[in-house]
């Protein structure tokens, strides 16, 4: 069986397990500004600073410092801080049902280029969280890396107690998920729900999967 070695199941979270729409917080954080919407973002994506953002090395509030000194962004911190979470989209893309399923048979886990505003939302909103263990949810604002770098990957499946050839990852971005294979985990881009119940189970992974043959229960592995 495809499937039978596969023991850890890796989800990316945006555009995977949660909706993003950027354009609310363009809208928000551009309002008073000379500068669109649009050109407000591509600033804050080219920021010398965005990486460190992504990967840590920045608190919110200094993030926050930073872009209202560069572009005038006329909010408080609070105000901010709700703008920027309005990108995440509060009904989650796939059914609490699935990861019930899944974490009886598998261990789950979390891999995802965030930043700690969003990590705090998201932990405090979804109820899927519940079935991601705390270790074994791999940020790159706490690893200090973010994808496609092999050290996120590798972060990740020590989070999980797993080796990558048990592991399989789930991304909407290709380059990830190529970036998952070439270090041995199997990989599924990310297009719809339908489409992704029916390539776990063409791996045999799955609700509908076999149990495994040795009846040891692998979450505890």
């Amino acid at each position: 069986m495809a499937g039978s070695g596969i023991r850890t199941i890796i989800f990316d979270i945006g555009r995977v397990l949660v909706r993003v729409d950027v354009g609310r917080a363009k809208a928000g954080l551009a309002k008073g500004l000379t500068l669109s919407p649009e050109e407000l973002w591509s600033a804050i994506e080219k920021d010398p600073r965005w990486g460190d953002w992504q990967e840590g090395r920045m608190s919110p509030r200094d993030w926050y410092l930073n872009l209202s000194s560069r572009l005038g962004i006329a909010l408080d911190f609070e105000q901010f801080t709700a703008v920027w979470n309005s990108t995440l989209d509060p009904a989650p893309i796939l059914p609490i049902s699935l990861f019930e399923s899944l974490s009886k048979r598998y261990r789950l886990g979390l891999l995802s280029n965030t930043d700690p505003i969003h990590v705090a939302k998201l932990e405090s909103t979804y109820e899927f969280f519940r079935f991601f263990p705390a270790a074994a949810r791999t940020y790159s604002c706490t690893v200090g890396a973010s994808k496609p770098s092999p050290i996120i990957y590798q972060a990740a499946l020590k989070a999980c107690k797993t080796r990558a050839q048990e592991a399989v990852y789930i991304d909407d971005i290709l380059a990830y998920v190529e970036a998952a294979r070439r270090l041995g985990m199997s990989g599924i881009q990310f297009h719809s729900p339908e489409q992704l119940q029916a390539d776990l189970q063409a791996l045999g992974v799955g609700p509908q999967a076999p149990p495994n043959r040795s009846g040891k229960d692998i979450r505890k592995l």
